[in-house]
C-alpha cells in the first residue's frame, strides 16, 4: 500500500508529509539564486550544508525566520554540527510545528536507503513549545533523546529504522500524543507506560523483537490501528479484546498459536489480519468473520469458543485431487482437498471452507472482449477461468494459482488477479511464485467463486482519505504525490493512483525535437461525489532533464483528459503551477489524467493523443504458413516483431509460406480477422468462423495463433490455386464486401486492411478425373490413417485429438511405442509450448504410420490406455462416421445393395470431431 493508511501502517513518510508538506524546495542563498525562505516552510534536506545555511540564517535573523512552522534538515549532516544546529532552533524558531530529521536520502551500492548520523537530540529542543510533529526516522538512534518526553504538545512521533531496543516508560507522559511509529527496530520489550496513552490512535510496532505484549496495552482506549506483524510473538494479552475503538489489527508473520476468541466481537474491527503464524485450532467465530485473515497457517479444526485448544492437536491429512482434461467438476467436503485441474490451475479449499459437500465446476474461456476487462495501459497474461457456483462465499479464503505467461515490461508494473464480484470487476492482493524460470504463479485468497484472469497492470496504490486528510504517493514513483488537506470531503472515500512510465525516445521521434521530454503519465481515480470540497495538491516530477533552476516556463505545458474523451486538453493557462528544483505543483478539486510535457511547440493537443496511442501500441507481424505434409492445413498468427524469427524457426521444419507481412500496430485486445480470398475458402464450420472470416482478438502475452484447413471450389487437378489471406481491423463486418471492394477499400487512409499474404494450395496428382466422381462423396480429403472401408483420420481429426490430450500426451505416446528419449527431445524442443508437444509428437507418429495396416487401432488401443476413454470413443464415433460415409456413396454409385441404409449418427458424436 502506498498510503498512510491501513496496509502495514508503512509510510511514516507519509504523516510527515502531512503535517508538513513540500512547499518550494530552498536552494542556495547565493547571488541569483531563489530566496531561501518561502512562506513558513524551510527545506533544507535535499540541498548541501543544510546546517550551514541555518546557522547562517539564524545570525542573520531575517523577520520571516520568526514565521517558520515547518523545518526539514537531513540526517546526513556532521554529526557534530547537527547537533550544533539544532541547539539554535529553540531561540530562533519559537513557532516551529513540524521538525523532520530523517536520514534515508543517501542509497548504499545495493540501492538501499543509508540511514543518518543523528545519534541524539540537544535538551533545549524540549522547549519547542509549539511542536506537533516529530521525525526522525532513518537514523541512528540507540536510545530515546530525553527531551522527547518532555514534548508535551507533541501529536505525531516518527522512529521508524533505527536502532532502538527499548523505549523508556517516561513516552507515558505525552498527553497529545495520537501516531507512533517505531517500526524497523530492534525492540524487544514495551514499557508499560505505553497504555497511559489514551489518545494514541494508531501504532506500528512493525518488524521489531517483541516475543510478549504488556496487558496494559489494552488501555488504548482511542486506538483505531495497531500494526505487530513481523514480530517474535507468541500469544496476545486478553486486554487487547478492550480496545473498542480498533478498526484494523495486523498480526501477521509472528509465531501466534492461539488468539483470543473476543476479538471477532470488537465492535468497529474490519480486518484482522493473522496470516503466516502457527495456528492450528481457531476460534468459530473468528473462523466464521469475514475480516480474518488466516492464510499461510498449519489450520487443524476449527473449535466453539468456550473449547481450549488441544496440547497435542491433530492435523488431518488433507485430500488431493489431479483432474483430467475430461473432468469438469469435482467435490469439496468441510473437510478440504488441494485441486489440480487439468488446465494448470491449482486449488486449495482450506478445512472448515464449507460448512457441506459443495460441486464445484470450472471452464477455462478463450479471452473475448467482453471478458476481459482491460485498462488503457493494461495486458493480458492469462486465459479467462470460469469458477462456480457463482457468488457462493466460503467460510475460508480459498487460494487460487493461476498460471501465466511471465511479461516482457516489468518496469513500475505489477500482476494482479482481476475478478468479477457483484457486477464490477476489481483487482485481488495477488503473490507471485517461481516454479521454474519462465513459469510463474499469480497466487491469491478469494472469497467466493466468479471470473479470474492474470493481468498486466501499472503499480498503483491507493488509500482510504479520511476528513482528516492524508498523503498518497506512488511506490513506483516516489516523486509522485497527492496531499488531501483536512476538510477535503466529509466522508471517507477510496482514491486509487496509477503512473505509466513514459520513454523519452518515441516522444522526441515524434516532436522532432531533440530537448523535448515528459514526466510520468498520472491516472488519478476516487469513489464518491466527484469532486472534493477543498483543493488537493498534486505534485509530478518535472520531466526527464528539465530542472527548476533552468526550465523556460513558456515550453512548460500541463495536459489533461477527461475519459472516456481520447482528447488531452492544455490546461497550464488555468492552474497554478508550484515549480521546484524537482517537482511541479498544481492543484484541483477533482481527478483524471494528468501529463506534464517540456517542448518549444505551442500547440500540443493533437500531439498528445498520438504520443498517448503510441504508449498502448504494440509492433506486430503477421504470419500464414503451410503444412509441409498437408498444404490445406494453414497456421494463421499475430506476433510480436521481436518473436517473429525465433517462432519461424521452430515452425519452418513442419511448416512453409511466404515471408510475415509489413510491420503493423495494434492496441491490447483489438479484433481483427482473416479473409481467405481467390478461390480459398475455410473448411468447416467453427465457432470463431463469421461468414467464412476467422475472428481473432490480439493479446500481446498470448499466442494468437489458430489452425485451419482450407478448401477450394475450383479445380485443382487441373493446376494449382493461388489465392490468399488478408487481415483486416475490426469485427467481420455484417455486410461482407466482395474482394473487388476490398481491395479498393486498403488504399484508403482509413483503411482497415493490414496485410495479404499468399495461400497456395498444390496441384492434386494421381487423382480420380472429374468425369469419374462428381456428385459423389468417394472423392475424400487425403487419407492420413486407416482407409475408408474400415474408416480413417485426416488430420483435421488428428488436429482435434491433439487439443483433447493436454496434459496425458506423454503416456499416449509411450503406449504409442515412442521411445522415451524421443519424447525427452520433444520436451525440450517445445519446453515452453505444451501444444507444440503435442502435435509434434502426434502428427510426427501419424507420418511414420501412414500407409500401415492397424494404425489406427493402435491409437484408439493407446488412448485406452492411457485412461482417455473419453478421446478413444469420439475417433470410433469418427471412424464409424467414415464407414458410413463410404457405404453411402457405394450405394449412390450402385455397388452396393439399396437396403444398406446408414444408422443415426452417434449419439456421443462431438461436432468439433465431425469428419473432415
Amino acid at each position: 500500500m502506498a498510503a498512510a493508511e491501513v496496509e502495514g501502517l508503512e509510510p511514516e513518510a507519509a504523516a510527515a508529509e502531512e503535517a508538513a508538506g513540500e512547499a518550494a524546495d530552498a536552494v542556495d542563498a547565493e547571488p541569483g539564486d531563489p530566496p531561501l525562505l518561502v512562506g513558513n516552510r524551510l527545506n533544507l534536506d535535499l540541498y548541501p550544508r543544510g546546517c550551514h545555511r541555518l546557522l547562517n540564517l539564524c545570525a542573520q535573523r531575517p523577520p520571516q525566520l520568526l514565521e517558520v512552522e515547518f523545518l526539514r534538515l537531513s540526517g546526513h549532516e556532521d554529526p557534530r554540527l547537527l547537533e550544533a544546529t539544532l541547539a539554535q532552533v529553540p531561540c530562533s524558531l519559537q513557532h516551529l510545528r513540524s521538525l523532520v530529521l530523517r536520514g534515508g536520502q543517501h542509497r548504499d551500492v545495493l540501492g538501499a536507503c543509508s540511514r543518518g548520523s543523528l545519534t541524539t537530540l540537544p535538551a533545549g529542543l524540549s522547549g519547542l513549545a509549539r511542536l506537533a510533529h516529530l521525525d526522525l526516522s532513518f537514523n541512528s538512534l540507540e536510545t530515546l533523546p530525553a527531551c522527547i518526553p518532555q514534548m508535551r504538545g507533541l501529536s505525531t512521533l516518527l522512529l521508524s529504522y533505527n536502532s532502538l531496543s527499548e523505549l523508556p516508560e517516561a513516552l507515558g507522559a505525552l498527553p497529545s500524543l495520537t501516531f507512533l511509529s517505531v517500526s524497523h527496530n530492534g525492540l524487544q520489550t514495551l514499557p508499560t507506560a505505553l497504555g497511559s496513552l489514551s489518545t494514541l490512535q494508531r501504532l506500528d510496532l512493525s518488524e521489531n523483537l517483541l516475543d510478549t505484549l504488556p496487558p496494559e496495552i489494552g488501555g488504548l482506549s482511542s486506538l483505531t490501528e495497531l500494526n505487530l506483524a513481523s514480530n517474535r510473538l507468541q500469544g496476545l494479552p486478553t486486554s487487547l479484546v478492550g480496545l473498542r475503538s480498533l478498526r484494523f489489527l495486523v498480526l501477521h508473520s509472528n509465531l501466534l498459536t492461539s488468539v483470543p476468541a473476543g476479538l471477532a466481537h470488537l465492535p468497529l474491527l474490519t480486518r484482522l489480519d493473522l496470516r503466516d503464524n502457527q495456528l492450528r485450532d481457531v476460534p468459530l467465530e473468528l473462523l466464521d468473520a469475514p475480516f480474518v485473515r488466516l492464510r499461510g497457517n498449519p489450520l487443524g479444526k476449527a473449535l466453539p469458543a468456550s473449547h481450549s485448544p488441544p496440547e497435542t492437536p491433530v492435523t488431518p491429512e488433507m485430500p488431493r485431487l489431479f483432474l483430467n482434461s475430461d473432468l469438469d467438476s469435482f467435490l469439496v467436503t468441510p473437510q478440504g482437498c488441494s485441486v489440480t485441474l487439468a488446465c494448470g490451475v491449482r486449488l486449495q479449499f482450506p478445512a472448515g471452507a464449507t460448512s457441506s459437500p459443495v460441486n464445484i465446476q470450472y471452464r477455462l474461456w478463450l479471452p473475448e472482449p467482453h471478458l476481459v476487462p482491460l485498462g488503457p495501459h493494461d495486458s493480458l497474461l492469462s486465459g479467462v477461468l470460469e469458477l462456480q457456483p457463482h457468488g457462493v462465499a466460503f467460510r475460508q479464503e480459498v487460494g487460487l494459482w493461476l498460471l501465466f505467461v511471465p511479461p516482457r515490461a516489468r518496469r513500475c508494473r505489477e500482476v494482479v488477479v482481476r475478478t468479477l464480484s457483484d457486477d464490477s470487476w476489481s483487482d485481488l492482493e495477488t503473490y507471485l511464485e517461481e516454479e521454474a524460470p519462465k513459469r510463474l504463479w499469480a497466487h491469491c485468497q478469494v472469497p467466493h467463486f466468479s471470473w479470474f484472469l492474470v493481468v498486466s497492470r501499472p503499480v498503483s496504490n491507493t488509500c482510504l482519505v479520511p476528513p482528516q486528510g492524508t498523503l498518497l504517493y506512488s511506490s513506483g514513483h516516489p516523486g509522485v504525490k497527492v496531499t488531501f488537506p483536512p476538510g477535503a470531503t466529509n466522508e471517507p472515500r477510496h482514491v486509487r493512483m496509477q503512473v505509466v512510465h513514459v520513454g523519452s525516445r518515441e516522444l522526441r521521434a515524434l516532436l522532432e525535437e531533440p530537448e523535448a521530454a515528459a514526466s510520468p503519465l498520472l491516472c488519478l481515480s476516487q469513489s464518491g461525489p466527484p469532486s472534493f470540497l477543498r483543493p488537493v495538491t498534486v505534485q509530478l516530477p518535472l520531466p526527464p532533464g528539465v530542472t527548476g533552476l533552468s526550465l523556460d516556463r513558456a515550453c512548460l505545458h500541463l495536459l489533461y483528459r477527461t475519459p472516456p474523451e481520447v482528447v488531452w486538453d492544455d490546461i497550464t493557462a488555468q492552474v497554478a503551477l508550484e515549480i521546484t528544483h524537482l517537482y511541479a505543483r498544481f492543484q484541483v478539486t477533482h481527478f483524471s489524467w494528468y501529463w506534464l510535457w517540456y517542448t518549444t511547440k505551442t500547440c500540443v493537443e493533437g500531439l498528445a493523443r498520438k504520443a498517448w496511442e503510441r504508449l498502448r501500441l504494440h509492433r506486430v507481424n503477421l504470419i500464414a504458413l503451410q503444412r509441409r505434409r498437408d498444404p490445406e492445413q494453414v497456421l494463421l498468427q499475430c506476433l510480436p516483431g521481436n518473436k517473429v524469427d525465433a517462432t519461424l524457426r521452430r515452425l519452418l521444419d513442419r511448416y512453409r509460406g511466404p515471408e510475415p507481412s509489413d510491420t503493423v500496430e495494434m492496441f491490447e485486445g483489438e479484433k481483427f480477422f482473416a479473409a481467405f480470398e481467390r478461390g480459398i475458402d475455410v473448411d468447416a464450420d467453427r465457432p470463431d468462423c463469421v461468414a467464412g472470416r476467422i475472428c481473432f482478438v490480439f493479446y500481446s502475452h498470448l499466442k494468437n495463433r489458430k489452425e485451419v484447413y482450407v478448401t477450394t471450389a475450383l479445380d485443382r487437378q487441373a493446376q494449382a490455386v493461388r489465392g490468399q489471406v488478408s487481415f483486416y481491423r475490426g469485427a467481420v463486418p455484417e455486410e461482407v464486401p466482395e474482394e473487388a471492394e476490398a481491395a479498393r477499400q486498403r488504399k484508403g487512409t482509413d483503411s482497415l486492411w493490414m496485410a495479404t499474404l499468399p495461400i497456395k494450395l498444390p496441384r492434386l496428382r494421381g487423382s480420380q478425373g472429374p468425369e469419374q466422381g462428381q456428385g459423389t462423396s468417394l472423392s475424400l480429403a487425403p487419407l492420413t490413417l486407416g482407409d475408408a472401408e474400415t474408416g480413417f483420420l485426416t488430420q483435421s481429426n488428428l488436429q482435434n485429438v491433439a487439443g483433447r490430450l493436454g496434459p496425458d500426451w506423454p503416456a499416449v505416446a509411450l503406449h504409442l511405442g515412442m521411445p522415451y528419449r524421443e519424447l525427452q527431445r520433444i520436451r525440450h524442443e517445445f519446453r515452453d509450448d505444451l501444444d507444440g508437444q503435442i502435435r509434434h509428437m502426434l502428427f510426427s507418429w501419424a507420418e511414420r504410420q501412414a500407409g500401415q495396416p492397424g494404425a489406427v487401432g493402435l491409437l484408439v488401443q493407446a488412448l485406452e490406455q492411457s485412461d482417455r476413454l473419453d478421446v478413444a470413443e469420439e475417433v470410433r464415433a469418427v471412424l464409424e462416421l467414415g464407414r458410413q460415409k463410404y457405404k453411402d456413396s457405394i450405394q449412390r454409385t450402385s455397388l452396393a445393395p439399396r437396403d444398406l441404409a446408414p444408422p443415426e449418427p452417434s449419439a456421443s458424436q462431438s461436432p468439433e470431431f465431425a469428419q473432415a
